[in-house]
């Protein structure tokens, strides 16, 4: 697996934005998301977007005085590689370690069900 670096929060709350618009996504777009759970200056969502495009993170493509964002990096791919992440570094490749971490991470009793469920069906 290809190794992707873990982004700071506020540069994953626009990625997390923008996987949740359909691509290529406006400025606008991205915006109307982020009201509801990280509301940012424009001027700090542009340099956000700058970033993440100069980290190889989107694509940013003007039209006209307009510019358009389009992910290069597929939210489930980023997911895939931070928890490969953290299980080799904070877990030291432990899968029981891991495994421990989880169940004391506060998830309620129905959720750590939900997941020995869809590890039993494979859908994982």
């Amino acid at each position: 697996m290809k190794s992707i670096r873990r982004l700071p929060d506020a540069e994953l709350e626009v990625m997390q934005a923008l996987w949740s618009c359909t691509p290529p996504a406006s400025r606008a777009d991205i915006e109307a998301v982020l009201q509801s759970v990280h509301p940012m200056a424009v001027t700090t969502l542009l340099t956000v977007l700058t970033r993440l495009g100069e980290k190889g993170f989107l694509q940013i493509e003007k039209q006209g005085r307009k510019s358009y964002y389009t992910p290069l990096i597929a939210q489930k791919d980023y997911l895939a590689a931070q928890s490969r992440t953290f299980v080799q570094k904070v877990c030291r490749g432990s899968l029981p370690a891991f495994a421990a971490a989880l169940c004391d991470s506060g998830l309620t009793r129905e959720e750590l069900e939900e997941l020995r469920k869809l590890l039993e069906e494979d859908r994982l």
